[in-house]
């Protein structure tokens, strides 16, 4: 029995969301199958939905598959995150009257959602937190994990008094774990003992533009937590910047783009300190996109030293924001919290935000009763 556990302690299951990633060469195609069928990717009526995904998958397999086999065939997602999900059990576990279990649910491969929730059922517990490892929000990511849940909750009657956390941009733990790797990514490309400034490109996942115009407040989220990072150093002087990878398809999306970003650093010749900054566990865009990828671009354009931080993993710190985070939402027991609480977080020009929608539906609940 972990410490903190007792007879008399209450049963707390917490459910960690991630996007997954395949575990092998043949889980490729329906792993992007089930990515590109999400609403939330390509909002078109079904079938014509179901029938895209068809042909964007297979089309996209054979260069995803290499991707992957650059990388031994498959994502490390899962695994990383059972560490944390391991490392944030035995946190929780330390707690006086509370007996907690630590579950991990990806969205577009194994462990997905409807096995996740019967083992949480099964589980019988007392409270439910749902938290994504998203810090950021967006509907793509947290709105998508959080709406397949509360679907699949009720129609297997899991009916537990459930918190739901929407994001962390700018949790305090969060950002010192983010401080602390970058500082060792900046001492080491000052080992290199090269001359040339420095600059720091906190790189994100990219989006359609059309997402955020739409209010999604991830973009508005990242630069949150860029800022955070560079307050928490304390580095007044510090060069840098905020970049968006991974762009797929013909639209417009959100910039600037990191490779534009590197070829500009190698014509100012500076170096390169790339930060993963809303990635909290290694996956393709990590090791391939950054470590090789981006790096031969950074090598082609120039750059003098290219150094890339690790994602958070299970860094002491970030696993300590995810307790602190578990605490938050055991205050509210129900309902959408941020790392502040009920509080917002974004401007009321993001429209997305689900505190907002949460409170406009308590507002109208109060008005009818």
């Amino acid at each position: 029995m972990a410490a903190g556990q007792g007879v008399g302690s209450k049963r707390l299951a917490v459910v960690l969301f991630n996007l997954g990633g395949p575990d092998g060469p043949d889980a490729v195609q329906p792993f992007l199958f089930n990515l590109f069928n999400d609403k939330a990717i390509i909002n078109v009526p079904q079938p014509f939905r179901w029938l895209l995904a068809k042909l964007i998958s297979k089309r996209r397999a054979p260069v995803a598959k290499n991707i992957y086999a650059a990388i031994g065939g498959g994502s490390p997602i899962v695994s990383l995150t059972q560490q944390q999900a391991a490392g944030l059990e035995k946190l929780l576990n330390e707690r006086e009257g509370w007996n907690a279990e630590v579950f991990t649910c990806m969205r577009y491969w194994h462990p997905r959602a409807e096995q996740v929730a019967m083992d949480v059922a099964l589980f019988e517990p007392d409270q439910v937190v749902l938290l994504p490892l998203y810090p950021q929000f967006s509907t793509t990511t947290t709105g998508s994990s959080l709406a397949e849940w509360t679907a699949i909750a009720a129609k297997i009657g899991l009916d537990a008094p459930t918190a739901r956390i929407c994001c962390h941009p700018a949790q305090k733990s969060f950002i010192q774990a983010h401080a602390k790797l970058l500082n060792q990514g900046l001492a080491e490309a000052a080992s290199a003992k090269m001359s040339n400034p420095v600059r720091v490109l906190f790189s994100a996942h990219g989006l359609p533009k059309k997402i955020i115009e739409a209010g999604d407040p991830y973009q508005a989220q990242v630069e949150q937590t860029a800022k955070a990072v560079v307050e928490q150093l304390g580095a007044e002087n510090l060069d840098w910047r905020i970049s968006y990878q991974s762009r797929v398809g013909p639209m417009e999306w959100i910039g600037p783009s990191t490779e534009d970003e590197i070829r500009e650093a190698g014509r100012q010749g500076k170096s390169l300190v790339i930060v993963p900054i809303a990635f909290v566990s290694e996956h393709s865009e990590t090791l391939v996109e950054l470590d090789l990828e981006y790096r031969e671009l950074a090598r082609a354009s120039g750059v003098p030293v290219y150094v890339r931080v690790p994602a958070l993993g299970a860094h002491e710190d970030y696993v300590t924001a995810l307790a602190q985070l578990v605490d938050l939402a055991l205050e509210q027991k129900n309902g959408m919290i941020s790392s502040d609480g009920a509080s917002r977080i974004c401007s009321s020009t993001y429209s997305k935000c689900p505190l907002q929608t949460a409170a406009a539906k308590l507002a109208a609940q109060q008005g009818t009763s």
